[in-house]
């Protein structure tokens, strides 16, 4: 598939989403005001920078690693004010810590093989948060791997990533996109996924936030057997009833039953347990 001339590369992760109605969908989900300044990662042949551009927005970063591209589209969209575009690799930019023209929001048709990394960059990690994170990130993923993000206690796809980022953020799933959507069309579904970092003061602290990492590690490597089990690998196995009274946490549960609350009661405890013994 190419684009004036351009033909999409597979080691750049390039599907450039062509349907209307799904580039109407993120705009609509974006919730885009006057005020917003928006972060667009790997804006292709400038389908969804267009409608950005169309839409209340008091400003548009594009960023886009391809060369080629970054020069087609300043040819093409280079006459707007409200436009910069931006030849780089969003995972070496840190747009957070910009001063007042920061972006507050992220909207985005992002390249599936940086999907973690990129994650990441925009959210921090559960012992290492954004300081100041955006407002609100519209992606379009993987299916698989957002079906996991928002995954709920008892799903099949629920696991230590869906704990990670629901302790980070509000995560939604809005819909699938079909294979059909893009140009050329990926090997997968995909779907439209919302998050909305939590504010600073409802995140949890470093000290507790290492204590989830090392509990969910510990646990989800073991994923079919009951919290009572994997549990004696941190703490005496005489605490484990103390701990469930204590918790409210049925220790019967295997790991995928738990909710992110419930993760955080239990490394609260085992903190507590660690430092009285």
């Amino acid at each position: 598939m190419t684009f004036l001339g351009h033909t999409a590369r597979k080691n750049f992760g390039q599907h450039w989403l062509k349907d209307k109605t799904i580039l109407r969908k993120i705009l609509e989900v974006a919730e885009i005001s006057p005020s917003d300044i928006i972060l667009e990662i790997g804006p292709g042949r400038g389908a969804l920078t267009k409608y950005l551009l169309a839409s209340l927005a008091l400003f548009t970063y594009a960023v886009e690693l391809d060369r080629d591209l970054a020069f087609m589209l300043r040819r093409q969209l280079g006459f707007s004010s409200r436009l910069a575009l931006v030849e780089a690799d969003i995972l070496n930019i840190d747009f957070l810590s910009q001063g007042k023209c920061r972006p507050n929001k992220v909207v985005a048709n992002i390249p599936y093989n940086i999907t973690g990394p990129l994650l990441e960059n925009l959210l921090g990690t559960l012992i290492t948060p954004a300081v100041r994170p955006y407002e609100r990130i519209v992606l379009l993923v993987q299916k698989e791997v957002g079906e996991r993000i928002c995954a709920h206690p008892g799903d099949s796809n629920y696991g230590a990533l869906s704990v990670r980022m629901q302790l980070l953020a509000r995560c939604y799933n809005i819909c699938e996109v079909r294979p059909s959507c893009f140009q050329p069309p990926p090997s997968v579904k995909s779907l439209v996924l919302v998050l909305k970092p939590l504010p600073t003061q409802d995140l949890i602290i470093p000290n507790l936030a290492s204590q989830v990492d090392k509990l969910l590690n510990l646990c989800f490597s073991s994923r079919r057997k009951m919290l009572r089990s994997t549990l004696p690998n941190l703490i005496d196995r005489d605490c484990i009833e103390n701990l469930m009274i204590e918790t409210g946490v049925d220790l019967h549960q295997r790991p995928q039953e738990v909710s992110p609350a419930a993760w955080v009661k239990l490394a609260m405890n085992l903190n507590r347990l660690s430092l009285n013994s």
